[in-house]
């Protein structure tokens, strides 16, 4: 497995003042799936262990970490049969277990069985587990792709619309550090590391699986992919780490490439697209003030003006509706 590393973070650009916060180290894997549960999860267990003994305080791990991308094809049958319990399935376990072993926090990703057993569909979340083997957080992914070898809206039901949507969570193991856990078709709007910002998150983290695209076999979306998520980051004043998975599973060829960026836009460590790799990167979490105080992108916001962000695009015109032309004042 390839090791790669950034330690010791660089120069914030816009820093007036001294920080005294120490440097936030985190991890990150990047794998491919295996038919043979034992060989993912030892493929998974060497990366923990090896951020671990780089002195990552949390390792964070792809979507759906311990499955196959289920929703390439439409499902034979009832899709959730697939789903797992949240605190009872091996995805828990899973993580639980590395994280007790290796003193460090692991965040990892599941198909979360819905609290009806008449539900057909089930919750793409992400999960925080401290290093006594304890749930820290948790978060269900908002956007669901509906495309040709993303058929996840045949899988997950949306996450629910409620006020802690955009829970932003601090926990003491991580030093307060503040981060968000949206998940992969997340990454792509704007509106969600927004608001995560406001609600003073310092890092997201998008568990993801993302490849190749079925109906346009040629069209390599990776630097969009990357791309999307670095300018967010910037226009929000946050760390962004992006854990992929590589490999073809059949359908889709997952192009990894994870990385970790920081708000100047700078990409501190990323895995190659075709080998399992894990990253580890040392955070200067005050960089994000450093930087919203030369660009204060959220002190100069127009909020009165955005009310139709908050309004559902028309089926019938899915490229938007354009706004009823009015005559100039005065004219």
């Amino acid at each position: 497995m390839l090791e790669l590393t950034r330690l010791g973070p660089p120069a914030s650009l816009a820093r007036t003042e001294p920080s005294s916060r120490p440097p936030l180290r985190i991890g990150l894997v990047q794998h491919r799936w295996h038919a043979n549960p034992a060989e993912l999860k030892a493929e998974l267990n060497e990366g923990i262990a090896r951020a671990a003994k780089l002195g990552a305080a949390v390792v964070f791990l792809p979507e759906l970490t311990l499955s196959r991308y289920p929703a390439d094809t439409l499902p034979a049958g009832r899709a959730a049969d697939l789903a797992e319990d949240l605190l009872t399935g091996p995805t828990f376990a899973f993580a639980a277990e590395a994280a007790r072993a290796n003193n460090v926090c692991v965040h990892a990703s599941l198909y979360q069985r819905a609290d009806s057993p008449e539900d057909e569909l089930g919750l793409n979340t992400a999960i925080l587990v401290s290093p006594a083997g304890e749930l820290l957080a948790r978060t269900h992914k908002l956007h669901i792709p509906v495309t040709a070898g993303y058929y996840e809206d045949k899988f997950f039901r949306q996450g629910p619309a409620a006020e802690d949507a955009y829970q932003v969570h601090a926990p003491a193991e991580l030093g307060g550090a503040r981060l968000g856990m949206p998940t992969c078709w997340d990454e792509w709007f704007p509106e969600l590391a927004r608001l995560y910002s406001l609600g003073g998150a310092e890092l997201l983290v998008y568990p993801t699986a993302i490849g190749s695209e079925p109906d346009h076999p040629d069209f390599d979306t990776q630097p969009l992919w990357q791309q999307v998520i670095v300018g967010n980051g910037i226009a929000n004043g946050l760390f962004m780490v992006a854990p992929n998975r590589w490999g073809n599973e059949g359908t889709n060829t997952f192009y990894g490439s994870s990385f970790i960026s920081d708000p100047y836009g700078r990409i501190l460590v990323q895995a190659p697209r075709d080998e399992s790799a894990v990253l580890v990167a040392d955070l200067d979490l005050d960089q994000r003030k450093d930087w919203l105080a030369l660009f204060p992108f959220l002190a100069t916001r127009r909020p009165e003006t955005y009310a139709r962000l908050a309004e559902p695009v028309r089926a019938d015109e899915p490229f938007g509706t354009p706004a009823p032309q009015t005559a100039p004042a005065g004219a």
